[in-house]
């Protein structure tokens, strides 16, 4: 009988992150090589196996049935390596605490308060992941995650919500002192800013607004909270903003709201980890940290907003 050999390494790295990217060009961008190299390393995998792992179409790139049961084994083996590797860091060298958070989360409210933890925790390193691509569950190459949800997490994790989210028309002062809007029904007459993963938030703000049907002047559709804030502020038009998170930009000026009245979605952020992790010194000192500055800052905020 023939020996089945294994692949070598490199080659399912490259198909580990070619699956979760959904796309070689994005791959080859995170493993430093070329598309063209990638590809080939693929091709290469898919004739060793004598199977294929992926459907190419011309702007498209899927996994097949066994593509999709062999990334969720390679993924396990990976998460173990990498764990192995923490562990082996933890034993012998710095702690590494590994975090993922929304973009918009990072930069607004993360990385402006990471200093005054580094300065208490300097034997912890951190590393951050913004990766917009992930799919909404606590991955396993992550220590802590902040995921945005309605709470029905996996029993393997440990969830503590932070806040509720929740969205509220916004835009560049300079644009409403040019031309107020008084009624909800002034935003027909305005160029509407849409999140691309959340198309239902205009229709749902607008129903709650008493709005039947919401025909704005112009869609402007952008693909990250963070761009979408960037261009409200440059005043290319109205947005649904997220409020916890958008909160500095109103205090200091550079937006404004449109209207108080607030879209809740029913989501919450919530500080995601998984027990045996959360154990470990490093994350158990993050996690605390987190949790005092996030969570407490929004029951301050509920405190004022109930004596106002």
């Amino acid at each position: 009988m023939k020996a089945v050999s294994t692949p070598p390494l490199r080659f399912l790295k490259t198909f580990y992150i070619s699956a979760r990217r959904g796309s070689f060009k994005s791959a080859a961008d995170e493993l430093c090589i070329t598309a063209s190299a990638v590809s080939h390393q693929m091709k290469v995998l898919e004739q060793q196996l004598g199977l294929t792992l992926f459907e190419r179409g011309p702007r498209t790139l899927t996994l097949t049935s066994a593509g999709a049961f062999y990334l969720e084994h390679i993924e396990a083996v990976f998460a173990r390596l990498e764990s192995a590797t923490e562990q082996l860091r933890l034993r012998f060298a710095r702690q590494v605490v590994r975090l993922h958070v929304p973009p918009f989360f990072a930069s607004e409210l993360l990385l402006p308060r990471l200093a005054a933890f580094s300065a208490v925790h300097a034997d912890t390193d951190i590393q951050v992941t913004t990766d917009v691509t992930r799919n909404g569950a606590h991955a396993l190459d992550s220590d802590v995650s902040i995921l945005v949800g309605p709470g029905n997490w996996s029993d393997d994790v440990k969830a503590t919500a932070l806040f509720p989210q929740a969205y509220v028309p916004a835009c560049a002062p300079s644009r409403l002192r040019r031309a107020p809007i008084l009624r909800a029904s002034d935003l027909m007459h305005e160029p509407l800013i849409m999140h691309n993963h959340r198309p239902d938030l205009w229709d749902r703000w607008a129903a709650m607004a008493g709005i039947d049907m919401l025909r704005p002047k112009q869609l402007i559709h952008l693909d990250t909270m963070s761009a979408i804030v960037d261009a409200a502020e440059q005043g290319v038009g109205i947005a649904l903003v997220s409020a916890p998170l958008a909160e500095s930009r109103f205090t200091s000026g550079a937006l404004a709201r449109v209207f108080d009245e607030e879209l809740k979605t029913g989501d919450c952020y919530y500080l995601v980890t998984r027990s045996a992790d959360a154990e470990r010194p490093g994350v158990s000192n993050l996690i605390g940290w987190m949790l005092q500055q996030f969570r407490s800052r929004h029951e301050r905020n509920l405190v004022r907003s109930e004596n106002c």
